[in-house]
């Protein structure tokens, strides 16, 4: 059990600008990691072994990309009772991102909006970072699953984007459990035209490509989440569906666990949210009011993908319960972040838990 309860420590974080208070925890979290200090906050894990993608994970939820984005407290966030932690975004250069204030907070529906814009130290120290983490060293015990996000600069020409998958391809490969192709994310300009049938393709056909490479170099072969959006409509779902059978099914139909789908990222839809303060800043909004469009979206890919076919559902988690709904929806595990920042890490082994009885029953 953790020894600061977070409810005494939210008010003071939400005293602060949100962007100050998500850069003083995390400090706080990568100077504690691995010492007496992280009593404040670690968890027992709870023990609910699946195998998803080739990847045996001790628990189904993890923790979504974009709180830790430069690797630096994946100890102290695996703590929290996490199966998987996923870090990232990383591209390939060092990047500032989008001009301050870019993080906004919306509590009456337990929301943010973030134009952050991969702002990241680069491909360099995000895998150093990576290689010091001590559930990474050799011979570590831990079972905590790794998953590393990679993007594009905001400086590269869309039509010059699959270069820099590439590039962060060849350096996170030896070093994750699984690789997470962000395509979707609103705050880096036209990105989420990668999403559209002719683009997807090409850019799946040269990362399948390259990894037959890395597989051969490394011995190994990682599976390729591609994380998509909440604001697609059902054609340009179903397009994304098929595009994934292409690449992660085999020639009868059989899902060959190398390709998965993360659905979904953040929403450009400020309907449920109209009327609060700063529902019309620019950026992608997360929490609450992602929720059902998120399943609306893990349900049609379950449809259309089959049965077998990885899904890690994320999107509006802030209780056990919705957890479960995430997983009757179609996904086989969660991810959540802006539930952490409304209801602290509590929520970590109340998603896992309920998850563990619920498939149990």
């Amino acid at each position: 059990m953790p020894l600061i309860p977070y409810a005494l420590a939210r008010p003071f974080l939400f005293g602060l600008d949100p962007e100050a208070a998500h850069e003083l925890t995390l400090a706080s979290l990568a100077k504690g990691q691995n010492t007496p200090l992280q009593w404040a906050w670690c968890a027992a894990r709870v023990d609910d072994p699946v195998t998803v993608a080739g990847v045996r994970f001790p628990n189904r939820v993890g923790l979504a990309a974009g709180l830790d984005k430069n690797a630096h407290a994946i100890d102290g966030l695996g703590a929290m009772g996490f199966g998987f932690v996923e870090v990232g975004t990383v591209t390939p250069k060092g990047q500032p991102g989008n001009p301050k204030p870019r993080m906004f907070r919306l509590p009456a529906r337990d929301a943010l909006i973030n134009r952050l814009g991969f702002n990241n130290e680069g491909l360099a120290a995000f895998l150093s970072n990576v290689q010091h983490a001590k559930c990474r060293q050799p011979g570590s015990n831990n079972p905590l699953r790794l998953g590393l996000n990679i993007g594009k600069n905001a400086a590269t020409p869309i039509e010059n984007a699959t270069a820099d998958y590439l590039t962060c391809l060849d350096g996170v490969y030896p070093h994750a459990d699984y690789v997470t192709v962000n395509i979707s994310s609103p705050n880096t300009k036209n990105l989420r035209a990668l999403q559209s049938d002719e683009a997807l393709d090409a850019l799946l056909d040269a990362l399948s490509q390259r990894r037959e490479g890395l597989a051969r170099e490394h011995g190994k072969t990682i599976p390729l989440f591609v994380k998509i959006a909440p604001d697609l409509d059902e054609a340009q779902v179903a397009t994304v569906a098929a595009t994934l059978q292409r690449y992660g099914c085999d020639g009868r139909g059989k899902p060959n666990q190398a390709w998965g789908v993360i659905a979904t990222n953040t929403t450009l839809d400020r309907a449920a949210v109209a009327g609060l303060p700063h529902a019309e800043e620019a950026g992608g909004l997360s929490g609450r009011p992602v929720f059902e469009k998120s399943n609306a979206v893990i349900r049609q890919l379950r449809a259309a993908l089959g049965a077998g076919f990885p899904i890690i559902g994320v999107g509006g988690i802030l209780s056990g319960a919705d957890a479960v709904e995430k997983m009757r929806a179609g996904a086989d595990l969660v991810q959540i972040y802006t539930g952490l920042i409304y209801k602290g890490p509590a929520l970590v082994n109340e998603a896992a838990s309920c998850i563990k009885n619920a498939i149990s029953a």
